[in-house]
């Protein structure tokens, strides 16, 4: 059976997500971040040497990085379901996707959550030069990277209703998190078309149910 080792207010809940879409019999093994540091507990170590989350393991299988378990359980479990059929556009667009979430989109997003951690959370001694610095790398790089991310993606949502066309894939959950973050860390009242997606995401059953599973998430 899937067991997934699922961290709190992390990527792990998009493989939650795909398995209540799937309908799949899973178990969860949970993992409580340190309040101070936000970090994962050692004991995920104990499972994967990077300690990071998510994590699956399936019989004598360990599964790591989201995007890669995503494919991994479509491919074993979905019996043809959220998943483009092989060889076809629409399936190079799925792959595309399910790397552009996390080698793109991702980068500019965590680089502005380090600037902020860095204003809040900096030395008092050298606060305001590390907020200048922060500030500055906000204003040059993270947030015209951002803009262009979200620019790019408000206008493919406008070629189709989901990301690799008229039904939802493992590829829109796999970017529902970098859309749900920025919606978080930017203002998403310019991108109409994000905004409905993540409504549309947060409004299937399959969504709930993952979050009365995992308990609550919170994207800062």
């Amino acid at each position: 059976m899937l067991t997934l080792h699922h961290l709190n207010n992390s990527r792990s809940q998009r493989i939650l997500w795909l398995m209540e879409e799937l309908e799949l019999e899973y178990e969860v093994v949970f993992y409580e971040r340190n309040p101070k540091t936000m970090l994962a507990p050692k004991s995920l170590r104990d499972i994967h040497p990077l300690g990071k989350s998510p994590v699956v393991t399936d019989g004598d299988r360990i599964l790591a990085e989201s995007g890669a378990i995503l494919e991994y359980i479509v491919d074993e479990y979905g019996e043809g379901r959220l998943r483009p059929e092989r060889g076809t556009d629409a399936f190079l667009r799925y792959r595309y996707w399910m790397h552009y979430a996390e080698g793109s989109a991702m980068t500019p997003l965590l680089v502005k959550l380090i600037c902020r951690e860095v204003k809040k959370n900096a030395p008092l001694i050298v606060r305001p030069i590390a907020a200048a610095v922060a500030f500055g790398v906000d204003q040059q790089y993270t947030d015209p990277q951002i803009a262009l991310h979200m620019n790019y993606c408000e206008a493919e949502l406008g070629k189709s209703t989901w990301f690799t066309g008229e039904s939802i894939t493992a590829a829109d959950i796999q970017m529902s998190f970098p859309l749900e973050a920025a919606s978080s860390r930017v203002d998403a009242s310019k991108f109409p078309r994000i905004i409905d997606f993540v409504a549309r995401i947060r409004d299937r059953p399959a969504y709930k149910a993952a979050l009365e599973r995992g308990g609550p998430y919170e994207i800062g």
